[in-house]
């Protein structure tokens, strides 16, 4: 497979597998927004991480989350990080059980 150079392709090739879900944080919960339904951190399976500085400002980054749920919901996630980093998503996957985190595994 010809290698990814930016986000648009991650999120393209993990799209294609499946992932398809978007969610957004909100009072200390994942919410997936087609279902509405609610995910707490203990509900959040990360299966790849993905960190990306901006094309034209490195200090622009980003974090693309590949995560799952409990119930089989697959999809992605999107953050900045650094100095404009969204706390409360930052907080939400910091709580996420380490026992949780598959990020090294191949999907």
């Amino acid at each position: 497979m010809e290698q990814e150079r930016n986000e648009l392709d991650y999120i393209k090739k993990y799209q294609a597998r499946g992932y398809t879900s978007s969610f957004k944080c909100n009072n200390d919960v994942l919410i997936e927004l087609t279902s509405k339904k609610a995910y707490k951190p203990n509900q959040i399976f990360i299966k790849r991480t993905q960190r990306f500085e901006g094309l034209s400002n490195p200090s622009d980054m980003s974090i693309l989350y590949v995560i799952e749920t409990v119930d089989g919901k697959k999809g992605l996630v999107t953050a900045s990080y650094g100095i404009d980093s969204d706390t409360d998503l930052d907080t939400f996957f910091k709580n996420i059980p380490k026992e949780n985190d598959h990020s090294n595994d191949v999907i």
